[in-house]
């Protein structure tokens, strides 16, 4: 993302929290510069996943399922 020097003065902490949490460099654009400020330490693509609903149960009964009456011969 990139904002003005105005802009970052207005929302500073909006913004550096912003970068924390996405990890994503914010750029900084002043008079003829640029500036990037970045988080010193990557966030982890892992904890960004959101929670889902997953299987309930015991993992191997899927494995001993019965599945021949749901498969059909592809043609």
């Amino acid at each position: 993302m990139t904002v003005t020097a105005s802009v970052l003065r207005k929302d500073i902490y909006q913004l550096l929290d912003q970068v924390l949490a996405t990890g994503k460099p914010l750029t900084v654009k002043r008079k003829s510069g640029v500036v990037k400020i970045v988080p010193e330490k990557p966030v982890s693509k892992l904890s960004k996943l959101k929670p889902r609903d997953g299987l309930h149960g015991d993992p191997e009964d899927i494995v001993h399922m019965d599945w021949s009456k749901e498969w059909k011969p592809c043609i």
